[in-house]
């Protein structure tokens, strides 16, 4: 009964309570993602590059979230144009939001290793109400909830990327329009649906320790507008350019989580990564942790590749 009532009141503070605000979903392996929050990324890795990621948080706890994305880019025939497609499926509670988003990135040297790019994002989001809570009596008589369910909003982003082989800092806003899936409206309980302006900041290093070991500390930090501060900091060794082993931590006002990353070279083509992470706030007496799989298909073409890619 403990843990039914705080599923519930977890869903009520984050789906009901005054001043929600949806946010994107975040990532244990974001490094990995970047696409999916700078438009300037598109084209960076210099050939095709297609990622597909799962991530199921908070498991054993009623209506956590769960999150798929999958995102394609690669540069043009022009070398300093980058196009990428990115795609995000993010349920939580009886909540669905959808991403459909294309990327252009503008790449100019401005230095002789370094790259500065300039991005752009513009797509729609949908939102969603799972019809289980649509057919509870106390909601389905509220013209409410039917007027925000299933909605298509336009949006646009805007990104930057500097970067040479061995470190990259990148400062963007994936959604700069706030979005009131309310419509102006109110129901007849307090139930409140906004889509807020973020700003991520992201940066990273590649120190070579040997000549087959190397090390790269990554990070994050998230602001978003009505909604605390958060701040991710992740360290991977590489092992013969084969292997990825480390460790994440993430910080905000509500919650704190320590992960764990390891990431595998199958081939040239296909990497295979696995996190885990484990909530140290109360959280942790509900849930066994997050799980989070990732796969990186990427169409090599050899003329292009001019140096190692390691974020």
């Amino acid at each position: 009964m403990k843990l039914i009532k705080f599923n519930i009141a977890v869903f009520i503070l984050l789906n009901c309570g005054i001043g929600f605000a949806q946010q994107l979903p975040q990532f244990t392996q974001y490094m990995y993602n970047t696409i999916s929050i700078n438009p300037a990324y598109a084209g960076s890795r210099e050939t095709l590059s297609i990622v597909g990621l799962h991530r199921s948080q908070w498991v054993g706890l009623d209506g956590a979230p769960t999150t798929q994305t999958l995102s394609v880019h690669s540069p043009l025939r022009n070398e300093k144009v980058g196009l990428g497609l990115s795609f995000i499926n993010d349920e939580l509670g009886y909540e669905n939001f959808s991403y459909l988003y294309g990327d252009f990135s503008y790449t100019i040297p401005v230095g002789l290793k370094t790259k500065l790019a300039f991005g752009l994002k513009a797509g729609f989001t949908q939102y969603f109400i799972d019809q289980e809570l649509l057919t509870d009596p106390t909601i389905s008589t509220d013209p409410f909830f039917d007027d925000v369910s299933n909605r298509w909003s336009p949006n646009i982003g805007l990104g930057a990327f500097l970067h040479t082989n061995k470190w990259y800092v990148g400062l963007s806003a994936p959604r700069i329009l706030n979005t009131d899936y309310n419509n102006g409206k109110q129901g007849s309980i307090d139930y409140v649906a906004l889509e807020r302006v973020s700003y991520y900041l992201t940066g990273g290093y590649v120190f070579d320790l040997s000549n087959t070991t190397k090390f790269k500390p990554a990070a994050l930090l998230k602001a978003t507008n009505g909604a605390p501060l958060s701040f991710d900091i992740t360290a991977n060794f590489l092992f013969n350019n084969v292997f990825w082993l480390g460790g994440s931590y993430r910080i905000n006002e509500s919650a704190a989580a320590l992960g764990a990353i390891a990431d595998f070279q199958v081939s040239k083509q296909l990497r295979i990564g696995y996190a885990y992470e484990y909530p140290i706030s109360e959280l942790r007496t509900y849930t066994s942790g997050t799980h989070e799989i990732l796969l990186m298909f990427e169409i090599f073409q050899s003329k292009r590749i001019k140096s190692p890619r390691f974020f």
